[in-house]
């Protein structure tokens, strides 16, 4: 079974893009490549178990299984050893990527109190969006009364074929991602 969003991209979204950006070729055309959700856990330096239950919950919001990381040199300033694990994360592709964002965009942002949309500004050189969340209890798969702690999550969308940062919020707010406007 096609993705929701995925068959809007192919049917709505590359046509309007071919349009607006002046494009001859729908390869040409700026896609999402992949979404790269983590969580960056400190705290699992007292205890793996806090780890570990995140890389649980990680797990049941993106439907695919999330790998430990390690740190990659040690910093005394944190009490920070060379391979202790410090966080989790998921690459997610294809058809899970697009159900993902499709319950991120439309049930999970939703969910936020006081939400006025996401930065504009968040993109870095490649054209690539973080979008950072301060807690995971948005997701509808995520039980809010058995939450010990909440835990924040960065989310990465990669995208690719683009020549700027207007390209990538252009298919970003294409798909339905809210940005905040100047008078918010």
């Amino acid at each position: 079974m096609v993705p929701r969003l995925l068959e809007k991209y192919r049917k709505e979204i590359v046509p309007q893009m071919m349009q607006e950006l002046k494009l001859k070729n729908r390869m040409a055309c700026p896609r999402i490549d992949k979404i790269v959700v983590n969580m960056g856990v400190g705290e699992a330096l007292q205890d793996v178990k806090i780890l570990e239950r995140a890389m649980d919950e990680l797990a049941a919001i993106t439907g695919q299984k999330s790998i430990m990381r390690r740190a990659k040199k040690a910093i005394s300033n944190f009490k920070l050893k060379e391979n202790s694990p410090i966080g989790c994360k998921v690459t997610l592709r294809r058809a899970m990527m697009y159900e993902f964002m499709d319950r991120l965009l439309n049930i999970a942002l939703p969910r936020i109190r006081d939400f006025r949309g996401v930065s504009p500004d968040a993109f870095d050189q490649a054209g690539n969006y973080t979008l950072g969340l301060s807690e995971q209890g948005i997701f509808p798969e995520i039980d809010y009364d058995k939450l010990t702690r909440t835990q924040g999550m960065d989310i990465t969308f990669v995208i690719k074929n683009v020549r700027n940062k207007e390209e990538a919020r252009l298919i970003l707010k294409l798909f339905g991602l809210p940005f905040k406007t100047d008078k918010d």
